[in-house]
């Protein structure tokens, strides 16, 4: 499948470039930028003689010409403008920015910015594949989930979608590498703030929460908002997000784990620790693995999940791959 990339300067998009250059099923028709027109090695020289391509102006018309699929590594409030552009043509397109998943009222409120039209929203389908993967085969516009909530989503589906939990109870405690924030310079992302250092930010004011309680309603209607607090690690890349969540009913650790391992038993990229084990991020980086390891505490009757991922990876890119990348 010939593929067209928009945005190829930023973490995202030279991680999505290494992905599909070695991936058998895919060919990088071209990649666009606002940048010059330059080798795409000269924004990042470790492509020097593997990537041979110039970034080039981004055009709607000749993308979809010579295209299949369209991915926009763009940020917000940019990329579903250029999505727009490809309403009417035949070309699938992948936004990895939160543009599309939203409702227009949400989306203005938590991501401040105008939001795109009723009739494109209306098109796209969220593109978590472990459980939206007919809806992502069927549509043109795919909204890709944000690192955050794919952590989160998939460590608390299976209780939500059970309904074996208090539906008010959903404490969400999550962490973030420094690549999470992009490459756009900040004081609180710089070396000397970052480095041996643990930030609180965005408290109950980031915009990935909208996203989250979404698809939890949608799975369970009776869900209540959730409390969802980011945290700035001091590494360069990987997520961890720790759910507390209020058992219904007393439940054994070994039922739940049992429950997650039928759930996920056909999708190789989730992993269900054993029993009395934990995932930690190193032990994902740079793959496309989200590992899950839980835990049932008897005397408080809460269950803890904890969640690992790549945020460059299955947090952002590796998702829609269902085979190994």
């Amino acid at each position: 499948m010939k593929v067209s990339i928009i945005g190829t300067t930023g973490f995202g998009g030279v991680e999505l470039l290494r992905i599909l250059h070695q991936h058998p099923t895919f060919q990088i028709q071209s990649i666009h930028s606002t940048k010059d027109e330059i080798p795409i090695w000269e924004e990042y020289p470790h492509l020097y003689r593997l990537l041979d391509k110039k970034l080039e102006p981004i055009n709607s018309e000749q993308i979809a010409d010579q295209s299949e699929i369209v991915f926009l590594a763009t940020p917000s409030g940019i990329s579903g403008q250029l999505a727009s552009e490809f309403v009417d043509k035949d070309i699938k397109v992948i936004d990895l920015s939160g543009d599309l998943r939203l409702p227009s009222s949400d989306y203005k409120a938590w991501y401040k910015h105008e939001p795109v039209h009723e009739s494109l929203l209306s098109k796209a389908v969220y593109g978590l594949s472990e459980w939206n993967m007919e809806l992502i085969k069927n549509s043109n516009f795919i909204a890709n989930p944000g690192c955050y909530p794919t952590a989160s989503l998939l460590s608390l589906a299976p209780v939500v979608k059970e309904d074996l939990i208090d539906p008010a109870s959903i404490v969400i405690d999550a962490k973030s590498g420094v690549s999470g924030a992009g490459k756009s310079l900040s004081r609180n992302t710089s070396m000397s703030e970052a480095n041996e250092n643990l930030r609180v930010y965005k408290v109950n004011q980031h915009q990935h929460t909208p996203e989250i309680e979404q698809q939890l309603l949608q799975w369970n209607n009776s869900i209540q908002p959730v409390t969802f607090t980011t945290h700035l690690l001091p590494i360069t890349r990987g997520i961890m997000t720790t759910a507390y969540v209020q058992l219904k009913n007393e439940m054994r650790t070994t039922q739940l784990l049992e429950l997650y391992s039928e759930i996920y038993h056909q999708h190789p990229f989730i992993r269900i620790r054993p029993e009395n084990t934990f995932p930690s991020i190193k032990e994902v980086a740079g793959s496309n693995y989200c590992d899950i390891g839980l835990h049932a505490d008897n005397r408080t009757g809460r269950l803890t999940i904890v969640s690992v991922i790549d945020n460059l990876m299955k947090g952002q890119l590796g998702k829609l791959f269902k085979m190994q990348i």
